[in-house]
């Protein structure tokens, strides 16, 4: 099996700006690497060591961005949070004219890998069950995410009940979804779009909200 190629660093990136004086690699660089071994290997491969002996660097690099290891685990809940939580619940406040649109911007999402964070959403839950506080955090962001979806509903003038059942199986399969690692093409997946939609939102969708969606999602994958 080939090994798994490490991040880029900002040293070696022609987009990047040079590194100045004694710099050999950046705060980006570490979490970026951090992030990487989380996703892949877990979180008990993260061990300060390690990551700077795959950047070629001294562990005094390490000490100039962060305090300690716990420091950089934050670190990566913070950007977790900020990355995946936080764009579900913008996106689900996002004006929309109707139901359907509004669960097409909730959609949206999980087809642009700049939106949601697939892999990390899962490290992080995988990471939580073997840490209460971690454990906490992952239900506290399930909570929000599912009370944005709940809000969607209600404004768009669901019933109470109806808005909460709704809202589970809204986000419960999505996370599903992913966690089963389906190997469908995105063209399969958006031809099931109006039969999603009406499932979820118990009302056809018109054709141009199907539109908007598909060229959306084709312009996110197709890059």
């Amino acid at each position: 099996m080939n090994k798994r190629p490490d991040p880029i660093l900002s040293r070696d990136d022609p987009d990047k700006d040079p590194l100045v004086g004694n710099i050999k690699v950046t705060r980006e660089d570490w979490l970026n690497l951090a992030r990487d071994v989380l996703v892949h290997e877990g979180v008990g491969e993260l061990k300060i060591l390690a990551l700077s002996n795959r950047m070629n660097v001294s562990r005094s690099s390490f000490y100039w961005y962060f305090k300690n290891r716990a420091d950089l685990l934050s670190s990566l809940l913070d950007e977790w949070e900020a990355r995946n939580t936080k764009t579900i619940i913008q996106h689900c406040a996002l004006p929309a004219d109707e139901i359907n649109e509004a669960a097409c911007n909730f959609f949206r999402c999980f087809v642009d890998p700049d939106l949601f964070d697939r892999g990390l959403d899962f490290a992080v839950r995988e990471w939580a069950r073997r840490d209460t506080s971690v454990n906490h955090l992952i239900e506290s962001a399930d909570q929000a995410r599912l009370h944005a979806i709940n809000e969607m509903f209600l404004r768009h003038g669901y019933a109470v009940e109806d808005a909460d059942c709704r809202s589970r199986i809204l986000y419960f399969m999505q996370i599903g979804y992913h966690a089963v690692e389906l190997r469908e093409t995105i063209d399969v997946r958006l031809g099931r779009l109006g039969g999603f939609l009406k499932g979820f939102t118990g009302q056809d969708a018109s054709d141009a909200v199907l539109a908007r969606f598909r060229d959306y999602a084709l312009s996110r994958t197709d890059r």
